[in-house]
């Protein structure tokens, strides 16, 4: 099993049919402990207990530092180490630039940038005393294109800013054995969007997907699967886009 004895975090992954959970599934069968991290506390244990007794669910807020340490000091409790770090918490707004006020302006930015920042910071001590580590982090396709299907500008800076984040911690951190990616998804079918694309929407966006259809939560789990393995022990400040050639550059 490509993560056995590894111990992984895992942030909004309670949601059934979303990408955190996805992930979380994936890496449990591949032999890894995991803790999902989540903004509804209940949600992240009936996820974990899903999983299995050795795996554990914990509510966090992202977007509070003291939330993250405490979050993070818990897991060390129940763990003893942290390899992985996944940080797939975020949401989005479908709207248009004009209309961004600045509540959702700082809503979009503080959970999908800022609440990347403090989850990584929380674990970084500790993967740099073991000088041992992976982090990694979802950005999206927005961010590369200049806006997504369901994501407002404010999204796609935020997403934006991920990548430039993730990259300057890869840096940071290489000399540490800490490694750190990112992640751009496509138009992945989740509860976030369901019910949001109409089938002529769908039919218009099919057209510019080579692979013609819409990715689903595992494809992007596999992905961080690669990350948190050791299959990927030379691989640090990359961007791997999961989106069946919506955008080819």
């Amino acid at each position: 099993m490509l993560l056995s004895g590894k111990t992984a975090i895992i942030s909004g992954g309670a949601g059934p049919r979303g990408i955190g959970f996805a992930t979380a599934k994936t890496f449990a069968a591949q032999g890894a402990r995991v803790a999902i991290l989540d903004l509804d506390e209940a949600g992240a244990k009936n996820a974990a207990a899903q999983l299995g007794s050795q795996h554990i669910g914990i509510g966090c807020d992202v977007t509070k530092k003291d939330a993250c340490d405490a979050a993070v000091a818990s897991v060390l409790k129940s763990f003893g180490q942290i390899d992985v770090l996944v940080n797939n918490a975020g949401i989005t707004q479908a709207i248009k630039v004009w209309d961004i006020d600045e509540k959702s302006w700082d809503r979009i930015q503080e959970v999908n940038l800022k609440g990347v920042l403090f989850l990584s910071q929380a674990v970084i001590p500790h993967m740099r005393s073991r000088k041992s580590g992976s982090i990694a982090c979802i950005s999206s396709v927005s961010a590369q294109r200049g806006g997504g299907i369901l994501g407002g500008a404010h999204y796609s800076a935020a997403k934006a800013g991920v990548l430039g984040l993730a990259k300057a911690m890869a840096r940071e951190l290489g000399n540490d054995g800490v490694r750190v990616n990112s992640v751009t998804p496509g138009l992945i079918q989740t509860d976030i969007n369901a019910g949001k694309i109409s089938d002529e929407k769908k039919v218009e966006i099919l057209a510019g997907i080579p692979l013609n259809r819409l990715g689903v939560p595992q494809d992007v789990a596999n992905i961080f699967l690669f990350l948190a393995s050791d299959l990927s022990s030379y691989v640090t400040g990359a961007v791997i886009d999961v989106n069946g050639g919506m955008l080819i550059h």
